[in-house]
């Protein structure tokens, strides 16, 4: 299954979240697909940010919404009038979400509801990708990778969040939205990195904000195992995903995206390749008392996506460490950060998808 450009071409999109980190490379990408793309998201919360740099807004309908206003989301959803829908507005930060639980479960948990809602009351609706992450999985700390019929949970208020969304789609999915001819999918996505990425209390984004002021970076759980992969890989499944649904809607139900199950690293390992590809910066290794709970190990089994999808990512962990760190240095050195963007979609979709034998 490859990225079909015809497929694309002329679609009603709605995208949620394309103010974000991958809401934005998504909405780029979508757009260079020739799809008629409709935004909804809060106004972007770092300085800098890939929205404005890379000119999102531009060719395409952007709306400042809080998910959280489901009269004010349904009526932008109802004008958009979409075939196909992306939900990827949440709150997104496992440490945030200890500072406020109760804003994270209402972005999270109340919002996908209203975004579900509006989709339950309009006509030509056809699939609808809800991201939702992988930390959704009642975390063990066994060393298996989750499968998606594994057993949901949380323990901090995000991953609790994001398990409860997941119920949430399931309900609308189940009561609703396939008897209305509608294929609802969750995707649940391993750590994303990337260029265009400045969020606090992520790995990447924090090392490149203290390597450019010329201060070390201090790791708080260098043992901690993520299935790390390039942003574009799970994007690459969210669209592939959609055309399958598209043709097969019986296929809709949970999907994990992430690296092949051999490939996840620890935050240590990572911070290293991501040094050493930068080209300067130091690293200091902390002994994990951050006083708040994060899991030590975390991987995907992503089985079903290569058998049901015929889809596996396309880069090897150096590569996509290589590609990110390369990013930001030539948007520190003066690249314009839309230019980037474009000419490292047009690299990927030169790159065949992985052959898949199911």
């Amino acid at each position: 299954m490859t990225l079909d450009a015809d497929f694309w071409c002329g679609k009603r999109v709605l995208l949620t979240g394309h103010t974000g980190f991958k809401g934005g490379w998504l909405a780029l990408w979508l757009k260079k697909l020739g799809a008629f793309v409709t935004g909804i998201a809060l106004p972007p919360n770092t300085t800098p940010n890939l929205f404005d740099l890379a000119g999102v807004a531009e060719g395409m309908s952007s709306h400042y919404c809080d998910i959280r206003d489901a009269p004010a989301l349904a009526a932008v959803v109802r004008a958009a009038c979409p075939e196909i829908v992306f939900h990827l507005a949440a709150q997104p930060l496992v440490r945030a979400s200890y500072r406020d639980p109760l804003g994270t479960f209402s972005s999270n948990v109340m919002g996908t509801a209203h975004v579900l809602d509006a989709l339950h009351k309009l006509d030509g609706v056809r699939v609808a990708v809800m991201v939702t992450t992988d930390k959704v999985y009642r975390n063990l700390e066994y060393p298996h990778p989750y499968r998606e019929d594994d057993a949901l949970g949380g323990h901090d208020p995000y991953s609790a969040s994001k398990a409860a969304s997941e119920i949430v789609i399931s309900s609308y999915r189940d009561a609703f939205l396939s008897k209305a001819g509608v294929a609802v999918a969750s995707a649940r996505a391993g750590n994303v990195i990337g260029g265009g990425d400045w969020s606090p209390d992520r790995l990447i984004p924090d090392a490149v904000r203290a390597w450019q002021s010329g201060d070390p970076l201090e790791i708080r759980c260098p043992q901690a195992t993520r299935p790390w992969q390039f942003v574009l890989e799970p994007l690459a499944g969210y669209l592939v995903l959609a055309q399958k649904l598209w043709e097969h809607p019986g296929l809709a139900g949970a999907y994990n995206f992430g690296p092949q199950t051999d490939a996840e690293v620890t935050v240590r390992e990572l911070a290293e390749l991501a040094c050493a590809a930068y080209g300067s910066g130091g690293l200091i290794f902390g002994d994990a008392s951050c006083g708040l709970h994060e899991a030590d190990w975390l991987a995907l089994d992503t089985v079903k996506v290569q058998v049901a999808l015929g889809f596996a990512p396309k880069l090897a962990l150096a590569e996509t460490v290589s590609r990110t760190m390369a990013w930001y240095r030539a948007q520190q050195e003066g690249a314009g950060a839309r230019g980037l963007c474009e000419a490292e979609i047009a690299a990927y979709e030169a790159l065949k998808l992985r052959a898949v034998t199911t």
